[in-house]
């Protein structure tokens, strides 16, 4: 089905591995689309209630393929038509998206972790905004998402100094979720997604909608959101399985709706 990722759905979530191992899953035009086609097809699948974002071999991803790039590409077009459409799809997934970051993590694979919702980090993976290296901007949401997390001053320094950020710095200063030892990383990975994938994922979505929204809103509007969000989950069946649960004193089966 694909040539330049892997795809499977196993345990009520989508897995989607970048697979150029010898390119350190840099990116190509045909991982673009694909990866693209993957998270549509994940968003989609009623069987999957969270989308897990990984790298085969030693790197989650080292970005842009330069080998695909000269003195004469569109850099902004390169953006609006491959990356962006990537970012943007991310951004209006309801369903939970974690990046397992299990190596390197570098330019625009770094964004591509930026703008999962949660990030699993191996305590042998790193971050590097490496664009200033070629003279080029963090680009794909980096630029949105960074400073968000980690505050202004220190997203400024880790986009112009263009230093790798480890693990546990990472884990530090909030980008990662959970940094993990590489002898548990299968486990903990399928521990994580498990949990993810058994809530319900209907709150979820409107928790994630929220947090976009208030960023540019008044307190006035937050409120007014947070109101309308609740009336929508509380006449979901996983609010009335929760309540139904509490009740009986048994543990939710939620199903995301």
């Amino acid at each position: 089905m694909f040539d330049t990722i892997l795809y499977e759905v196993k345990d009520s979530a989508a897995w989607i591995t970048l697979n150029r191992p010898e390119k350190l899953n840099s990116f190509n035009e045909a991982m673009h689309s694909e990866l693209l086609k993957a998270l549509e097809d994940a968003e989609n699948d009623d069987g999957a209630r969270a989308i897990v974002i990984t790298g085969a071999g030693r790197a989650f991803s080292a970005g842009q393929d330069l080998a695909e790039v000269d003195q004469s590409t569109d850099y902004g077009e390169l953006l609006r038509s491959r990356y962006n459409p990537i970012i943007q799809k991310m951004s209006g997934i309801g369903k939970p998206i974690i990046a397992a970051v299990n190596g390197t993590a570098a330019g625009a694979g770094f964004s591509l972790a930026l703008a999962a919702d949660f990030r699993l980090v191996s305590e042998k993976a790193n971050f590097l905004n490496a664009f200033i290296h070629i003279g080029l901007v963090p680009d794909s949401g980096n630029t949105y998402y960074l400073p968000r997390m980690v505050g202004h001053a220190k997203a400024l320094e880790l986009m112009v100094l263009g230093e790798k950020l480890g693990a546990e710095e990472a884990g530090r200063l909030g980008l990662a979720t959970k940094v993990i030892a590489e002898e548990d990383w299968n486990k903990q990975i399928s521990s994580f997604v498990g949990r993810l994938a058994s809530m319900p994922t209907k709150a979820i979505a409107l928790i994630k909608e929220g947090l976009v929204q208030s960023w540019g809103a008044s307190l006035a509007e937050v409120l007014e959101g947070e109101a309308h969000a609740q009336n929508l989950a509380g006449h979901s069946s996983d609010h009335q399985e929760g309540v139904t649960a509490f009740l009986e004193k048994r543990k939710p089966e939620f199903k995301g709706v």
